[in-house]
């Protein structure tokens, strides 16, 4: 399955980059690597290797389509800060238009893949 990016109108590469960008979507603020596995986790159904995602968000970060950035170091003894990702410009455009491209997709199949 190939996803586009809007600007360069290449494909991404893996449908785990499309998750990974869904799931920053759904998350906000909140989007860190855990996180932002077991959003897929729970989206899917299906389990996710924390390696896959980090992957993923390296290529979207090298395409543009998110940026990181550290949270402030938690508040336990030895507390590290996190690294979360937002959604650039780029990102948000991808994300609409690959859910665009997937309504339209399924547009007249029933659930049970047949013609209505």
């Amino acid at each position: 399955m190939l996803f586009f990016h809007p600007l360069k109108e290449m494909p991404l590469k893996h449908q785990m980059e499309l998750m990974a960008l869904v799931a920053i979507a759904r998350l906000e603020d909140d989007a860190y690597g855990v996180r932002i596995r077991d959003e897929i986790d729970r989206m899917t159904t299906r389990p996710v290797s924390i390696g896959g995602v980090y992957n993923a968000l390296d290529r979207l970060e090298r395409e543009g389509f998110v940026k990181p950035f550290y949270s402030e170091p938690r508040a336990e003894r030895g507390g590290r800060a996190r690294r979360h990702f937002a959604l650039t410009a780029a990102g948000r455009e991808t994300v609409r238009r690959e859910r665009t491209l997937a309504l339209r997709l399924w547009e007249g199949l029933s659930p049970a893949g047949r013609r209505r």
